[in-house]
């Protein structure tokens, strides 16, 4: 069996998920991949069925209600768990993670407990993103370091793998955050908890396929949950130089 589940949330995204399903398929042929679907009313879940139909090594998980990206995310955690795997990575439906870039998160995950991939660090990049955007998502992230004392550099991305040691370690009952906060709230935990965490460069792209879930009163209302975990003294003391590390590869 496979060590390595590549989860997908989808939430309409029909015209993605086969295009992104090949992708991990050719990029990581021996990794297995779980489909979450949200109930899309477009057929995303039926068209996840197919694929798996079609071949063993993808999985559909079908929610009955849309409740946030945290919440899929952390269903797909506790399905990768209780079947056995040793690595589950986080994955947008829309193009804008590359599964051609997944080898060399799972090549650092070889040594780390949390892989992150990181736009924010020297070798990462965004591309086809507006001005605004930059600001929003650099910002957002520099705003979190700064409030919760966060060494990582890219606090907001979504693109990551965990070991299944760091997802039992975390306690992932004790996430509170189901939305855009989600990342940022997992970052917390697994650095509070002392595990390893690694930034690798990648580059982001943004979605030509689909519309974006993305909203500004989904950034305002994460930053300020993050400013009350900043005044309620949520944030980390910078004790252990090893969750600080970064891998400089291209």
């Amino acid at each position: 069996m496979s060590t390595t589940l590549v989860i997908i949330p989808t939430y309409n995204e029909c015209e993605n998920i086969p295009l992104i399903v090949a992708r991990v398929r050719s990029s990581v042929p021996d990794a297995h991949i779980l489909v979450v679907d949200d109930s899309s009313p477009d057929g995303t879940g039926a068209l996840a069925d197919a694929l798996a139909e079609a071949d063993a090594r993808v999985h559909v998980l079908h929610r009955l209600d849309k409740t946030g990206l945290g919440a899929a995310y952390l269903e797909g955690f506790g399905w990768g768990l209780s079947h056995g795997y040793d690595q589950l990575v986080q994955l947008d439906a829309d193009g804008s993670h590359l599964p051609e870039q997944l080898p060399s998160l799972l090549a650092a995950a070889a040594t780390a407990d949390v892989v992150m991939g990181s736009r924010w660090v020297p070798g990462g990049a965004v591309k086809n993103w507006p001005w605004h955007r930059r600001v929003l998502s650099q910002g957002g992230s520099i705003y979190s370091r700064a409030l919760l004392r966060l060494p990582q550099r890219d606090v907001t991305g979504g693109y990551r793998v965990y070991s299944a040691h760091a997802l039992d370690t975390m306690k992932l009952s004790s996430v509170e955050s189901l939305g855009y906060c989600f990342q940022i709230d997992m970052l917390l935990h697994a650095v509070r908890a002392r595990l390893t965490v690694v930034e690798v460069p990648i580059t982001f792209v943004e979605r030509t396929l689909g519309s974006s879930k993305m909203s500004g009163r989904i950034v305002i209302e994460a930053m300020a949950r993050v400013t009350l975990w900043g005044a309620s003294g949520m944030g980390v003391r910078r004790s252990r130089t090893a969750t600080e590390t970064s891998l400089q590869k291209s």
